[in-house]
């Protein structure tokens, strides 16, 4: 018996393939793709200096700035240096700093973290010295820089965190960093209830003029390896119990929408690279603005195969930012803020 032939006719066209094909002159997306000028005349996304933050660190008793070494180009600040960085920012037009203070003394509570004379809070009076309100001075609102044991919060007596009695530093530090001169506060902790403590507290002192900017959906990733080296970590342990798990889009979403409601004005997402899905998602539902934080172990990836020859430094740069907020961030954390910028402002001259 005679197998049948093979059918080898052409499957009909879908009328929109077949006036393509009658008429392939008329699709042609190249043709908005043949100039730099024609390219950025319908770029969907535009990169700004003011959608831009920089986060800087500041340690007490430095002479002179000191290097880090897994962040190339990145430096633990003196008093002196993070003023004329913060008015260098200012002039480059990004939009805000982000500080972090690296103290000498640590203890079990953080004590360091609500001192009016602690190197973080001298560091927010001195930069809002500096320049004003030419920059939104964002302050970190967590202990792990202040604790000898190098967690996020006060700890029991079997060594888990006290979310509770947590909060409660929170609230503090709150107010001294507002009585300091911060116009943002930025808690990175993860407790529950975090925004809504500190946005009580801040109204209660008449302060509701300090914007709370709500690490809302922050992962316990191994991208922060750098930056610990950076604020000197002493953790012992790891964070899990109260960072987000990386595999958990949905919980993200729950995190957000507890936190808008509890009063944040804006939320974040960190990391952002690996998680730009959970960005895009946060992005679309958050009816506040959104940032992200390109985090330290994002930003030695790319300089170190940048260093090897590997990767166009700034066009890595650009790319990996320019995605970040083509996902939907309204503001990102880069520690190439104040680089980018002089680079925007180059394309536009």
């Amino acid at each position: 018996m005679t197998a049948p032939a093979p059918d080898t006719s052409t499957p009909p066209l879908s009328p929109a393939a077949a006036v393509a094909a009658a008429r392939p002159g008329r699709v042609r997306p190249r043709r908005l793709r043949g100039t730099a000028a024609l390219r950025r005349s319908v770029s969907e996304v535009r990169l700004h200096p003011a959608d831009l933050v920089l986060p800087m660190f500041v340690k007490e008793g430095l002479e002179e700035p000191a290097p880090i070494a897994s962040m190339p180009g990145v430096v633990q600040h003196t008093r002196d240096s993070l003023r004329r960085a913060a008015a260098e920012a200012a002039a480059a037009g990004i939009s805000a700093v982000n500080l972090f203070g690296v103290p000498l003394t640590r203890d079990a509570v953080g004590s360091g973290a609500t001192d009016p004379d602690g190197v973080l809070n001298r560091a927010i009076a001195d930069v809002r010295a500096e320049v004003g309100d030419a920059l939104v001075i964002q302050a970190d609102l967590c202990l792990d820089e202040f604790t000898d044991h190098g967690h996020c919060g006060v700890l029991t007596a079997d060594g888990r965190v006290d979310n509770d009695a947590t909060l409660e530093r929170y609230a503090e530090m709150a107010l001294v960093q507002a009585e300091a001169g911060a116009h943002m506060v930025a808690p990175s902790g993860m407790m529950d209830g975090q925004v809504g403590v500190i946005r009580d507290v801040l109204d209660a002192a008449g302060r509701d003029d300090v914007a709370v900017l709500a690490y809302a959906a922050k992962f316990a990733s191994v991208l922060y390896g750098p930056f610990r080296d950076a604020v000197e970590s002493t953790l012992e342990g790891d964070r899990r119990t109260y960072q987000m798990d990386p595999a958990n889009r949905r919980e993200a979403l729950r995190e957000i929408a507890l936190d808008i409601e509890e009063g944040a004005d804006l939320v974040m997402v960190k990391p952002a690279g690996a998680f730009l899905d959970v960005l895009a998602e946060v992005a679309a539902v958050s009816t506040v603005p959104v940032a992200a934080y390109q985090v330290s172990g994002e930003y030695a990836m790319v300089e170190a195969a940048a260093a090897q020859g590997w990767l166009d430094r700034r066009r890595a740069i650009t790319e990996s930012v320019l995605g970040i907020r083509r996902a939907g961030a309204d503001q990102v954390l880069t520690y190439w803020a104040v680089e980018l910028a002089h680079w925007l402002r180059e394309e536009w001259r």
